[in-house]
């Protein structure tokens, strides 16, 4: 196979890099959008259970019992929240494969969508929790008055709204976890980054890769964003600013 001359100019070099290596960058954009995809879908199943814990509140009339497994549960939940939120993505990658590897044996991309999804699924409960806050009360009490159990009420008449109030912020995650996928790099994940460092090490072009890649990301980020707004407009979903991966934890967020 002949290659042309590396043309001179760093924009007609990084052109000629993404034509040169379009079945690699290729792989690696494939490999990013499932990680993102799964990572962010099985993320909100997990933050659907967690944020629902959380929510639920120990009233005065719960027996002793009920009360000890409500504490139990939402402590469990809050120490979970407190570590993937408090600790990298990077290093929560590193710490897990290893440690699992001996008794999962599993692949690194396998390990890859595992770790996205259990750190989206810290921020995702945030982000529920404060979606079903946002439902009026009057609601929940109109249930409970035709006779509704907290199980019926939560499934549905809370849960659907919250995941409709929060859609915006759900939708963020996302296109987080498009840019946070490039983290995985480390464990050996081959995704667009790592195909990136791959294709600059042997050409010795590392700018003008690196110029290719971030137009990559963009387009792929500004796909998400656009399909999510469609989305949004489609449903009518409200504006909401509720907490995301790139909100800053507060103290109280973790009592």
């Amino acid at each position: 196979m002949v290659i042309a001359a590396v043309p001179e100019g760093m924009l007609p070099k990084a052109w000629w890099i993404f034509q040169n290596n379009i079945p690699l960058l290729w792989y690696g954009i494939k490999i990013t959008l499932m990680l993102a995809v799964l990572g962010t879908f099985f993320g909100l199943l997990i933050g659907l259970v967690l944020g629902g814990v959380r929510a639920v509140k120990i009233e005065p009339r719960d027996r002793m019992p009920i009360r000890i497994v409500k504490r139990i549960l939402h402590s469990i939940v809050a120490v979970y929240v407190w570590f993937f939120r408090g600790t990298p993505m990077m290093v929560q990658a590193m710490f897990l494969y290893y440690a699992l590897r001996p008794y999962l044996g599993w692949s690194a991309n396998v390990a890859g969508v595992v770790i996205i999804s259990v750190n989206t699924g810290a921020y995702m409960s945030e982000i529920i929790r404060a979606g079903i806050q946002s439902i009026d009360k009057g609601q929940i009490e109109a249930a409970r008055s035709l006779g509704m159990t907290n199980t019926q009420t939560m499934t549905a008449i809370v849960l659907p709204q919250a995941i409709r109030n929060s859609f915006p912020s759900l939708g963020n995650e996302l296109i987080v976890n498009i840019k946070d996928s490039s983290m995985l790099n480390v464990i050996g994940v081959m995704e667009l980054f790592f195909q990136s460092s791959s294709v600059a090490g042997s050409m010795m072009l590392f700018t003008e890769t690196f110029l290719s890649t971030c137009v990559i990301y963009l387009l792929l980020t500004s796909a998400a964003t656009l399909l999510l707004t469609w989305i949004e407009k489609r449903l009518h979903m409200p504006k909401t600013s509720f907490p995301t991966s790139q909100s800053v934890p507060k103290a109280g967020d973790l009592a």
